[in-house]
């Protein structure tokens, strides 16, 4: 068992910067790939980054490509997922999940982004 808890999240400007973390329990995080989810009022979750084990190999959603930049910590237990240039339609929940291959069964709380215009 994974928990995760996510932090960061908060109110900003259109053009502003967020880091948003998760931190994860339990000694094997580092076997975990991670990646970002979030999800706007009235839609579905979609995703928005993702880092390998080592975190040698990521690759993010079209809409946050060359803005947002994932990075993990393994001797932190620790991901991070740093935001620039953000806009109002950045606005979401923003989730954590730990998984392999395709399955992320496990979840954090989410923390709130919310872009200003």
């Amino acid at each position: 068992q994974v928990q995760l808890v996510e932090s960061g999240g908060g109110l900003v400007q259109a053009g502003g910067s967020l880091t948003l973390s998760c931190v994860a329990s339990g000694r094997t995080f580092s076997t975990y790939a991670v990646r970002w989810f979030r999800q706007a009022p009235g839609k579905e979750r979609v995703f928005v980054a993702h880092i390998s084990t080592s975190g040698g190999s990521t690759y993010y959603a079209d809409s946050v490509k060359g803005r947002f930049t994932i990075s993990r910590d393994n001797a932190k237990n620790t991901v991070y997922l740093q935001m620039n240039s953000l806009k109002p339609e950045d606005t979401a929940v923003y989730y954590c999940a730990v998984g392999v291959r395709e399955s992320y069964p496990f979840w954090g709380q989410g923390t709130q982004v919310t872009v200003s215009s």
